[in-house]
């Protein structure tokens, strides 16, 4: 490791001689190779640079040179094609084992076992790579990766200002029409506005440092800038003590003054390199790391550090304008790669009307952040940094999961046609809020809400729902950097008891796992071919024993004097809910013997998501309190349909008899027994496919907040006896399309569905 550090700065002292030294770029180009070739003791050090859309072989030494700008490669071809359509980072000992792998004869490379390649990256866009070669099999090490990265940033520079790169490459013709994009609904609604970016792109414009101290101190004196920043953030952000949002801010505020991140930039700049081109490579190296990252949790708190070198970098190098700092004018969607909660919270709340992120998940620090602040997020939205401009209007729905930027004035005016009516639904569902939802033959039908935070819990009376039907533990463990404590657990539920009053709250027990894996848990599965079928839910709730018995406790002496509602998430045998209530049942006799008071009265419940349990119904049926149809994955598994895979999103309609006729087996195996049968999930927010859960006998739904309003009034819209015998009758002999069947019969009936 020692030698190839030493190899690293002999490459950027002989690339600082290239740099002052005179000559053409060709001769420049040829000189690098052989420096980072005898550097790196590497047989093989090529660079290719993106001319006339190809990626065209512009030196090499070690390859045969007659291939010298006649090698090719396109975009995505081969390994130096997949690293830059890719923009990533390749390390491999042995290349022809790779998928991309392409022999190109003319080279003469066939003797050569080990790869590395790096982008040369301009203005966000790979515009060539440098790569090195050996003979025998082995991998790089980090160090000689990390050299590799600064001399494509030097490369970057040289290349650009030799004009030896496609125009293209650097930002050319911009497409004026009408663009329409997709992505993943993080925080829902809907917006419009004119398109700012939160950040100008910071360009490293000198690489080479020309006196060392002076650029740690540059560097000691940023971070102590963007500390002071993040600290001022902290104490100003009103989401008030203790919440979730507070808890997030001190897990930023910890990257902010990790040692380890500022040791890796002083080590950089030990090498050499400025400030600004040291922050850059470690954040590179960040974002190779991110690539590589299967754990969706982990891969968001590396967004976190992302946008903390960002911000040191802008603080480093004076470019301090970003969008929230200049100030929004106008009503503004916000367009970012990613986002952390502290820059969202700069943002002028008064004009920021939506967010777009070209990344971004439902578990990122910043998505909960936005739903506190009521703004709707859109996420994944390829490209978009490219496909539109600063101050294009946008029309942003998250619920369509579209963005539409530049669009035609019809457009336009359905849009905010369409926006208005929402408004105006929203008001008048408003005026619903201290009504209950009866049917027009007199039939009460429960609505509960759905949710996961303190914030949500005040839902209830503004929705003027009638309790929280499901109650997600698993967003305290999600945002948290190591496993909450007990007692910490115990305050937060007891919080959210005393928040909903004389309304139920039914807390399911941790549901993580999955798409959901928690960092600090042992024992995990490192990757699931189907995480929705793995070590998931109550399965790894009962292997982590220590977990469930630690949020079982904090439950019970939470809701002392009160009744507790315990649901169990994705039970698949009978034994499973045995197994789980016997943990319970251990921590009553041990408060008992404690003389510690307990709830006044536990029920409990289960989730019936997996459909096996319906086939064992019996043998738990006597032991619970109610079940809750978790109608999101019970779908996917009815199906064997990944509601991720976009193929298969629009393939299995929520209406379909499949589904409906299986929750009303479930619902007449329960029989006379006192059970409360609850429909959890999206299904039952959606004013049709509801009308078809209440026809098809179900007489409690647990939804978001947003939709209780819709619900209550196609609720008090419909007679019962008349929709349950026109249910009956399309169940029992299915019509070729259910859903418009049962819309025809609502829009006849007069039923508000819409």
């Amino acid at each position: 490791m020692e030698s190839a550090a030493v190899a690293a700065r002999e490459i950027l002292t002989g690339l600082h001689d290239v740099m002052a030294a005179r000559g053409n770029a060709q001769s420049k180009l040829d000189r690098v190779v052989d420096i980072i070739g005898e550097a790196l003791n590497s047989e093989v050090c090529s660079i290719y640079l993106l001319r006339d859309g190809a990626l065209e072989l512009c030196a090499t030494r070690g390859l045969n040179e007659s291939a010298v700008h006649v090698t090719r490669l396109g975009l995505g071809e081969g390994l130096v094609g997949t690293i830059a359509q890719n923009v990533e980072t390749l390390n491999l000992d042995e290349a022809a084992a790779h998928p991309a792998f392409l022999y190109k004869p003319e080279t003469g490379e066939e003797s050569f076992h080990s790869f590395a390649g790096v982008p040369i990256v301009r203005s966000e866009n790979a515009v060539g790579v440098v790569s090195v070669q050996h003979a025998d099999p082995r991998r790089y090490d980090d160090v000689e990766i990390e050299a590799l990265q600064t001399v494509a940033m030097v490369l970057s520079e040289l290349i650009a200002n030799a004009e030896m790169i496609d125009d293209l490459a650097l930002g050319g013709a911009f497409d004026e029409s009408t663009a329409i994009l997709s992505g993943q609904p993080l925080v829902s609604g809907m917006a419009s506005g004119q398109a700012i970016f939160h950040q100008p792109h910071v360009r490293v414009e000198h690489v080479m440092a020309q006196d060392i101290e002076a650029e740690r101190q540059r560097v000691y004196s940023a971070f102590d800038k963007m500390r002071e920043q993040i600290d001022d953030m902290a104490r100003q952000a009103d989401f008030g003590v203790g919440t979730e949002h507070e808890e997030i801010l001190e897990t930023y505020k910890m990257f902010a003054y990790d040692e380890g991140w500022s040791r890796r930039i002083n080590a950089a700049i030990d090498s050499g390199l400025t400030a600004e081109a040291a922050i850059e490579r470690v954040q590179q190296r960040t974002r190779m790391r991110m690539r590589q990252i299967d754990d969706p949790l982990l891969a968001d708190r590396m967004h976190d550090l992302e946008d903390l070198s960002n911000r040191l970098l802008r603080i480093v190098s004076g470019q301090m304008g970003t969008a929230a700092q200049l100030g929004l004018k106008k009503d503004s969607i916000l367009i970012a790669r990613n986002l952390g909660p502290a820059e969202l919270l700069e943002y002028d709340k008064r004009r920021l009307r939506g967010v777009i992120l070209e990344e971004g998940s439902l578990t990122a620090h910043v998505t909960i952040v936005a739903r506190a602040m009521g703004i709707p997020v859109l996420g994944r939205v390829a490209d978009i940094r490219h496909r539109v401009r600063d101050g294009d209007i946008l029309l942003l729905n998250v619920d369509e999961k579209s963005v539409i930027a530049r669009p035609q004035p019809t457009a336009l005016e359905l849009f905010e046609s369409e926006l208005e009516d929402r408004l105006r639904k929203k008001a008048r569902f408003a005026e619903l809020r201290d009504e209950e939802a009866i049917t027009r033959d007199g039939q009460k039908i429960e609505l509960l809400i759905n949710a996961g935070l303190r914030d949500d819990v005040s839902a209830l009376s503004l929705a003027g729902a009638d309790g929280v039907g499901l109650f997600r533990t698993e967003f305290q463990f999600l945002i948290s950097a190591t496993l909450p404590q007990r007692e910490r657990q115990q305050r937060f539920y007891r919080e959210i008891m005393d928040a909903a009053g004389e309304k139920p709250v039914i807390f399911r027990t941790v549901d993580v796992g999955g798409d959901k894996a928690l960092p600090y848990l042992k024992n995990q599965p490192l990757r699931e071919e189907n995480p929705a079928l793995g070590w998931r839910a109550l399965r790894l709730a009962l292997d982590q024993e220590g977990l469930m018995k630690a949020q079982a406790r904090a439950l019970l002496e939470a809701a002392a004097g009160r009744t507790l509602n315990v649901m169990f998430p994705m039970v698949s045998q009978h034994w499973e809910f045995d197994q789980a209530k016997a943990i319970f049942d251990a921590q009553i006799a041990y408060l008992t013997g404690r003389k510690r008071q307990l709830p006044t009265r536990i029920r409990y419940g289960v989730m019936l998501e997996v459909p096996a349990l319906a086939e064992t119904l019996d043998l738990v049926l006597p032991k619970i309190d109610f079940i809750s149809i978790g109608t999101n994955d019970l779908t996917q598994f009815l199906f064997a349909a990944d509601r991720s895979d976009p193929r298969l999103a629009d393939r299995y309609d929520w209406l379909s008899p499949e589904i409906y006729r299986f929750i009303r087996r479930v619902i007449d195996n329960c029989g006379t027994q006192d059970i409360d049968i609850t429909v959890c999930g999206e299904m039952g927010g959606r004013a049709l496919e509801a009308l078809g859960l209440i026809g098809a006998g179900v007489r409690r739904l647990s939804i978001t907040p947003a939709a209780i309003g819709s619900i209550k009034a196609m609720v008090r819209s419909v007679d019962l006896s008349r929709l349950q015998s026109q249910m009956e009758a399309m169940l029992a002999k299915p019509p070729a399309d259910l859903r418009a069947e049962l819309s025809q019969w609502a829009n006849a009936e007069g039923v508000e569905t819409g």
